[in-house]
């Protein structure tokens, strides 16, 4: 039998490509294919087979790596056992796929459909993973793996499918690397590409509890020096080609014959503003649990640099130094807003009380 031809009067044009040559048991019967058809279909040398439970390929060869991806959603998106008979509802252009459910490819399939380049092929990947709900009653067979998670992020469409977020897909693939120069290198191009933010990232190892594992820890610290060199890059970038008055880079803030105030990212003197990059703040606010090494020592000190940020900030502005605070992320996506901020800061400096005098040294 043609894997082309309709299945029954139900037609199959509404149908993509990809979804007449893999669909499931609930799709197959909506077009008038029972069980014992299947089963015929599916013998030695017959025209189908069987790929995943309850999900089928229309041709016998091997699987594209993209029925793959539709073969698993299928199989975790599936209902339990009780709504199985519901017939599952086609998509419009542009929407995702009813028969997934909540279901989304997550991990190293799902960064290399976000195209990392340090990410390997989907067709050598012998598992792909995909995230469901806990509560999804269904166990990792075959190439499928389940990832379960209590919370699930907000899915994108990439090439027909649902993908999780890259931080997401990040820590889930991380979670199945003991390879440190495998993890350094994901890290590395999800901040240098333009993928995601430290702050994200983080966020997704702790939540994951993987910042106790001394090769996640040592790729997060070059992460956060690699976001730390991008921000920089994008500072200057910001003030060259915004036509804002050159500061002084990277500085070190002293009162005469008194206490060091701190350094800062830009400084102009005779205006006093100064500009913080806020790169530590991914750090900020992770509650690793105790198990992984973490001490609450550990988040102590995390709490106190926080704290001395926030201290130094209150401090310079007591001065009458205008602190203008930027996050990495501000810089990436809304350059224009903060270059805006720091010209109107610079402008308003004439209608302020003379600030304290300071001594800048190079930091």
């Amino acid at each position: 039998m043609n894997h082309n031809t309709p299945l029954s009067p139900r037609p199959l044009r509404h149908l993509t490509d990809v979804q007449r040559r893999v669909m499931s048991t609930a799709q197959l019967r909506t077009h008038g294919v029972g069980a014992a058809e299947v089963h015929a279909h599916c013998r030695p040398g017959g025209p189908w087979q069987q790929f995943l439970p309850g999900v089928y390929l229309l041709h016998p060869g091997p699987p594209t790596s993209e029925e793959r991806l539709h073969g698993v959603l299928l199989y975790a998106g599936r209902p339990p056992a009780k709504e199985s008979r519901a017939i599952p509802a086609q998509p419009r252009p542009g929407e995702p796929h009813a028969a997934y459910a909540d279901a989304m490819i997550t991990g190293l399939a799902a960064l290399a459909l976000h195209r990392f380049s340090s990410a390997p092929p989907l067709l050598s990947l012998d598992r792909i993973d995909v995230l469901v709900p806990r509560t999804r009653r269904l166990r990792s067979t075959g190439c499928a793996r389940l990832v379960r998670a209590y919370t699930l992020p907000t899915p994108l469409q990439v090439t027909g499918v649902p993908v999780a977020p890259v931080p997401r897909a990040l820590a889930d693939a991380v979670a199945q690397l003991a390879d440190a120069g495998a993890v350094r290198r994901l890290l590395t191009e999800a901040v240098r590409g333009g993928h995601c933010e430290p702050a994200a990232l983080v966020k997704e190892l702790n939540r994951a509890r993987l910042l106790g594992r001394p090769h996640v820890v040592d790729a997060v610290d070059s992460l956060l020096a690699e976001g730390r060199a991008i921000a920089e890059d994008r500072l200057h970038a910001l003030v060259r080609d915004h036509g804002l008055p050159d500061p002084l880079w990277n500085v070190d803030l002293r009162l005469p014959g008194g206490p060091h105030l701190g350094g800062v990212d830009a400084y102009w003197p005779e205006q006093a503003v100064a500009v913080e990059l806020d790169t530590r703040a991914p750090r900020h606010g992770l509650r690793p649990h105790p198990r992984q090494g973490r001490t609450d020592r550990h988040q102590y000190e995390d709490d106190e640099q926080w704290s001395e940020y926030v201290r130094k900030r209150e401090h310079l502005e007591r001065l009458g130094i205008t602190v203008v605070h930027i996050t990495p992320k501000k810089l990436r996506d809304a350059a224009d807003q903060q270059a805006a901020v720091v010209r109107t800061a610079l402008m308003a400096a004439p209608d302020r009380d003379p600030a304290a005098y300071v001594v800048v040294l190079p930091r």
